[in-house]
């Protein structure tokens, strides 16, 4: 297990592995939660990780389908949680050893501000990309019925 963990250590994740691929997110709300593009690895679903101290987690629903996680004592990002699939992205930084961790894809890549960019060559999504692929994968069978 890979532990990862929050500013103040009082809340620590463990996953199974850390993917090497980590993607970005330039949108609007990712930016103003952690004050810039929101780095990330595809942790897994809740039976893949064990999250310690759940009761310092403060859960933000910030859309139909996501909610973000954060310590409650240090304010660190913790997580950006993806309810249909109960998938977790965990910010890459969280832990210690990422060496083979490689940035590989972007995402609301046409919200992204000119005041930065990346040298990777990555994927890159825009919102109407992003907001078909989530449609379609998990609210169409559900509007079928």
């Amino acid at each position: 297990m890979k532990n990862a963990s929050c500013l103040c250590g009082k809340i620590s994740i463990q996953v199974k592995e850390i993917p090497h691929v980590v993607g970005a997110c330039h949108c609007s709300m990712c930016r103003k939660w952690g004050s810039g593009p929101l780095l990330t690895i595809e942790a897994g679903t809740t039976s893949d990780i064990v999250i310690s101290n759940e009761e310092f987690i403060s859960r933000y629903h910030s859309s139909e389908w996501a909610e973000r996680g954060f310590c409650s004592i240090c304010g660190s990002n913790l997580f950006y949680y993806l309810k249909p699939t109960d998938s977790y992205s965990i910010p890459i930084d969280l832990f210690e050893n990422q060496e083979e961790a490689m940035l590989s894809v972007e995402v609301y890549y046409d919200q992204k501000p000119n005041y930065y960019d990346f040298a990777n060559k990555t994927k890159k999504q825009t919102e109407a990309d992003i907001l078909k692929l989530v449609e379609e994968k998990y609210f169409s069978d559900s509007q079928e019925d």
